[in-house]
């Protein structure tokens, strides 16, 4: 087996092992979206930015309660994360249109979680050819944007995303009273 060294993780590392509170916890609690990077709030999760990004656009979506097992989500909240998900993949592709998405989970410390305590699904567009050369040769990741210019792009999509969301809403419970 090979090693690949990933020195632009350093900083990554460095701030996630002493980390004395939740970054998901303070951001859920934190009241200005923006500067929590916070994209779009359910009931029982939310969206945000991944401050490490591997490409433009990596978000993550976690639960408001601190939980370290997904199996120990109710089922509103496990429906509500799926939901989030799709949203999540129809807002990327029409922000970025990227070529693929990675998702998923990465459950405990050994399982490579920066935060073991608090589950998170990472949802990251992808592009052929994304990877390349410059962080093996030159230890930097070169971005398209910054998490500024990602926020101020993703967020009123979004917004628009909630909406449709509610609409529907409010259309199923017309249909379910309609049918009493």
């Amino acid at each position: 087996m090979r090693y690949i060294s990933a020195p632009w993780r350093a900083d990554y590392v460095r701030q996630a092992l002493p980390m004395k509170d939740c970054i998901f916890c303070e951001a859920w609690k934190y009241r200005d979206d923006r500067a929590a990077t916070v994209l779009a709030r359910g009931r029982h999760n939310f969206i945000l930015l991944n401050r490490f990004p591997y490409t433009p656009g990596h978000l993550m979506i976690a639960p408001k309660r601190h939980l370290a097992d997904f199996d120990a989500a109710g089922p509103g909240a496990r429906a509500e994360l799926a939901e989030l998900f799709q949203a999540a993949l129809r807002v990327l592709r029409r922000a970025y249109a990227p070529q693929g998405f990675n998702a998923g989970m990465n459950l405990g410390a050994s399982a490579g979680a920066g935060v073991a305590g608090h589950y998170h699904l990472h949802v990251i567009p992808r592009w052929t050819g994304d990877s390349n050369f410059m962080p093996l040769v030159g230890g930097t990741r070169v971005f398209i944007e910054d998490l500024d210019t990602t926020y101020q792009k993703l967020r009123p999509l979004f917004d628009q995303e909630r909406r449709r969301r509610e609409r529907a809403g409010r259309a199923k419970r017309r249909t379910a009273a309609l049918s009493r």
